[in-house]
C-alpha cells in the first residue's frame, strides 16, 4: 500500500506553533503509520513575497494528494494586501462543505444542559462571502446593496452530506433556512434538504427555521445528536455558538469538502469527499505566541479527522485513539489555561501522545 501524502499548510503565530503539536502526534513513531508530508509556507510573510503564489501551490497539492492540514494564518486588514488564503484555498479546489463539531469537553459544563454533539454543515462559498457590493446616493439617502448568490450544486451537496453524516452519528437532521420569507433564494436550499430527506428516510428529519434553530437549542434538553445544514453565513454565525454551547472554541476540528462531481444519487457510501482540509476554528491568538500556554486540542483533533477519511485500517484505528487519548487527557485534569488546567501546550500533547501509543500497542494485541 503506498504512503498517503498528507500537505501541511504551514501559518502564522500561534496556529503554526498548534500545527507542530498536531503533527508530533502524527508522526509514525506514535500512530505506526508513515505519512509522508509535503509542506507549504503560508505565513503571511511569504505570501506576501510570492503575491499569493504559494497559495495556488498549495491548493494544487490539495487537489492532487486529497488530503491536508492548516495551521491558523492572519488575514491583512488592507485592502491592496493579499487577503485570505482561505478563500483561495476553497475555491481552487472547489470546497463545498465545511463541517464543525461541537461536542462535551470532559470537566468542562456545557451551557443549557447539552450534552449531545451538534454539527454545523454549511456552504464554503457563496451567499454573503463574495457577494457584490455597492453603494448609491448621498447623505441620508445614500442606499448600500449587495448581490448574493447560491448554487444548486452547493445546495444538494451541503444537505446530502448533512444526511449521510447524520448517518454515522445516528444524529437527526434539524434546522434550516428562513425559507418562509426568502422562498426563491434560502428556499433552494430547503428544496434540496426535503428532497435528500426522500432519499435518506432512514435518518431523522426535524427541519426549523434559522431563527427558531437558535432559540431550540438554547432551550432544548440536548439529549439528541443533531446535525444542522446551513448557508454559508447563517453557518459560520452558528458554528461558533455551538462551540461555545460546549465551553470553548478550541474543543472542535473544522473541515473543508470538496467532491468529485454533482451528487445525483444520494446514495451513502457513494458521497466521499475528493479532498479534506482539515483546521481549526480558532485564529493565530498573537498575544500566546511564544509563550507555550495555547490549546492545541483543536489542531489535535483536526489531525484525528484527516486520518479517518485515510483508506488504511491502521489509520482509523490512530483516527480513534487520538480522540479517547485528547479527551481522557482532559478527563484526568490535563488541559490547558482556558479549559481550567495547569498544562502547558507541549505537556498536553504529551498526554496525548503517550496515551495513543498505549491504546495502539493495546489494541494490536486484541
Amino acid at each position: 500500500m503506498s504512503t498517503p501524502t498528507l500537505v501541511v499548510l504551514e501559518g502564522d503565530q500561534t496556529g503554526q506553533e498548534l500545527l507542530l503539536e498536531s503533527l508530533r502526534v502524527l508522526d509514525r513513531s506514535v500512530i505506526d503509520l508513515e505519512l509522508a508530508l509535503e509542506k507549504h509556507d503560508l505565513s503571511l510573510e511569504r505570501r506576501r513575497e510570492t503575491q499569493n503564489r504559494v497559495v495556488f501551490e498549495a491548493a494544487d497539492a490539495l487537489k492532487k494528494h486529497g488530503i491536508g492540514i492548516k495551521a491558523a494564518t492572519v488575514t491583512p486588514e488592507q485592502k491592496d494586501d493579499v487577503g485570505s488564503p482561505n478563500r483561495i484555498l476553497r475555491e481552487r479546489i472547489d470546497g463545498r462543505v465545511i463541517v464543525r463539531t461541537g461536542r462535551k469537553l470532559p470537566r468542562v459544563r456545557p451551557v443549557a444542559g447539552i450534552h449531545a454533539p451538534i454539527s454545523v454543515v454549511r456552504m464554503a462559498v457563496g451567499d454573503a462571502y463574495g457577494a457584490k457590493e455597492w453603494r448609491e446616493g448621498e447623505g441620508a439617502d445614500e442606499v448600500a446593496h449587495r448581490t448574493e448568490t447560491i448554487s444548486r450544486g452547493v445546495c444538494r451537496d451541503v444537505a446530502e452530506y448533512a444526511f449521510v453524516h447524520a448517518k454515522k452519528m445516528g444524529a437527526v437532521v434539524f434546522g434550516g433556512p428562513k425559507f418562509t420569507v426568502s422562498p426563491v433564494y434560502e428556499g433552494m436550499l430547503k428544496e434540496e434538504m426535503d428532497a435528500a430527506a426522500a432519499r435518506h428516510a432512514d435518518v431523522l428529519y426535524d427541519p426549523q427555521l434559522i431563527d427558531a434553530t437558535y432559540a431550540l437549542l438554547l432551550s432544548a434538553a440536548g439529549d439528541s445528536a443533531l446535525v444542522i445544514p446551513a448557508l454559508n453565513r447563517d453557518g459560520d454565525c452558528l458554528s461558533d455558538m455551538v462551540m461555545q454551547l460546549f465551553g470553548s472554541v478550541a474543543g472542535a476540528e473544522s473541515l473543508v469538502l470538496a467532491f468529485h462531481g454533482p451528487q445525483e444519487s444520494g446514495a451513502i457510501g457513494g458521497f466521499a469527499p475528493s479532498v479534506v482540509m482539515a483546521e481549526a476554528p480558532h485564529g493565530t491568538a498573537p498575544r500566546l505566541a511564544g509563550k507555550n500556554v495555547a490549546n492545541p486540542l483543536a489542531m489535535i483533533l483536526a489531525g484525528a479527522a484527516l486520518l479517518s477519511y485515510v483508506d488504511d485500517r491502521r489509520a482509523a484505528n490512530a483516527s480513534r485513539a487520538i480522540y479517547e487519548a485528547a479527551f481522557e487527557a482532559l478527563h484526568s485534569g490535563i488541559a490547558t489555561a482556558d479549559l481550567g488546567g495547569h498544562a502547558t501546550t507541549t505537556e498536553f500533547t504529551d498526554a496525548v501522545i503517550e496515551s495513543v501509543r498505549r491504546k495502539l500497542d493495546v489494541w494490536s494485541t486484541l
